[in-house]
């Protein structure tokens, strides 16, 4: 367990191989050694069950439950550091060397390991509820290097673990791999190098006070003082439906959306790598944890002064959607469109398509592209083309319901739909233009 010794929340996971919702309870212990020196410690633990186990703490107990109940991002999220397709292959296993085998993975690095999916993330999750568990790599005392000498692929590394399995991964891409290549070996140098000692990358988790026991005092208070009808309700953006978001704010463009898109346009459009280069996990979480709470966003505040920070969060917003801003019964119609040989027709199709969209897809997808056009006409200084952007965001805005044949070529038709999407704006939001 990770401990704090200024009041902060730390966070300890419990069986994190589970990818289930995570619950979280709050805990008050009592400091009985001289080594604690503080007489309460308040600690986050996320179980590995998508149920809220009940606080141990006596005081206001069910308004703690309720607030962390609805609030506190589950376990899934909290440890995801990074995710996407790459080509992978075992070639050792506890040191007995293996054929070379490549495949393409769904990729999912999260704080002390990596785990492969062989179908989309979703069909994966789906098939976890029924007990079936994905290979995974223990990344406490890893080594990674770059692997030239093992195959005849470009951009390859490879990763050995301290049981001797050993794993080659690839991109065709160089700023992916390159991508993936520091995000990994940023986890291994952070935790230690004995698997058996509790990772220090927990710390990377903890909610800030300044996010976490300031906002839980602050409701306490609130409530406390303030008669039912008048408490301030704990709606969650991230992760519910676009057109639940929209209706609630009685607008077809999340309010989040537009004040991230506002931010990046104001400081960002010239940053090199925007919306590619990651941002502080932590604070992205901190962000969306103040997000969920109708806290009075404002971005220009220092806290949000990476601006990759708050790329990351909009990023996150569209992949944490229950369903992908393009609906998944548009998936195939899109993939179908981007196969016409013609450009006018494969134009006309997709801009036929848009026009067919509820509101809040529609609306939203018209403004975040609108937004992107930006981001390309800078692409001089912040290196971002339109192929950039649609490896980017194609995973991330449409995918298909039920994986079914090659997802390398699906990830293909994704990113081809976006920067096709994005070349031919004009064309495609013609009638929607104000």
């Amino acid at each position: 367990m990770q401990k704090s010794t200024n009041s902060d929340t730390s966070v300890e996971t419990l069986n994190p191989t589970r990818q289930a919702t995570g619950a979280v309870q709050m805990r008050i212990k009592n400091a009985n050694s001289h080594h604690d020196r503080l007489s309460q410690s308040k600690s986050m633990i996320l179980t590995d069950v998508g149920k809220v186990t009940e606080p141990i703490s006596r005081h206001r107990r069910n308004h703690s439950q309720h607030i962390l109940k609805d609030v506190i991002p589950p376990l899934e999220q909290l440890m995801v550091e990074k995710e996407g397709y790459l080509q992978k292959a075992k070639i050792a296993d506890g040191g007995k060397k293996l054929r070379k085998n490549w495949s393409t993975s769904w990729v999912v690095l999260s704080s002390r390991k990596i785990e492969f999916y062989k179908e989309s993330k979703q069909q994966a999750l789906s098939n976890m509820k029924t007990g079936h568990k994905p290979e995974n790599i223990d990344l406490c005392g890893a080594q990674i290097e770059w692997a030239k000498e093992k195959s005849s692929r470009k951009n390859v590394f490879q990763i050995t673990t301290v049981s001797g399995n050993e794993f080659l991964l690839q991109s065709d891409i160089d700023f992916i791999i390159l991508d993936w290549f520091h995000a990994i070996k940023n986890v291994i140098d952070r935790l230690p190098k004995d698997p058996s000692t509790p990772s220090r990358n927990l710390e990377l988790f903890k909610i800030q006070r300044s996010s976490s026991t300031e906002l839980l005092s602050h409701y306490d208070s609130d409530i406390k003082e303030q008669k039912p009808e008048h408490r301030k309700s704990l709606n969650q953006i991230f992760g519910s439906h676009l057109h639940t978001v929209c209706e609630r704010e009685n607008s077809t463009v999340p309010r989040f959306v537009k004040q991230c898109i506002e931010a990046v346009e104001k400081r960002g459009l010239n940053v090199d790598g925007i919306y590619r280069v990651s941002g502080n996990l932590a604070t992205i979480q901190k962000l969306r944890f103040i997000v969920n709470q109708e806290e009075k966003l404002n971005l220009d505040d220092s806290q949000w002064e990476d601006i990759h920070v708050v790329t990351g969060a909009l990023k996150m917003f569209f992949r944490e959607l229950p369903e992908p801003l393009f609906p998944y019964s548009f998936f195939e119609r899109f993939v179908e469109a981007i196969k016409k040989q013609d450009n006018n027709t494969r134009i006309e199709t997709v801009k036929s398509l848009v026009q067919k969209l509820p509101p809040p897809n529609r609306d939203t997808m018209k403004v975040l592209f609108r937004h992107l056009t930006k981001i390309v006409a800078k692409a001089s200084k912040n290196l971002m083309s339109t192929q950039s952007l649609g490896i980017v965001f194609g995973p991330t805005l449409l995918r298909a319901e039920n994986e079914t044949g090659n997802m390398a070529v699906h990830m293909v038709y994704q990113n081809q739909i976006v920067e096709l999407m994005l070349s031919e704006y004009s064309k495609i939001f013609s009638l929607e233009e104000d």
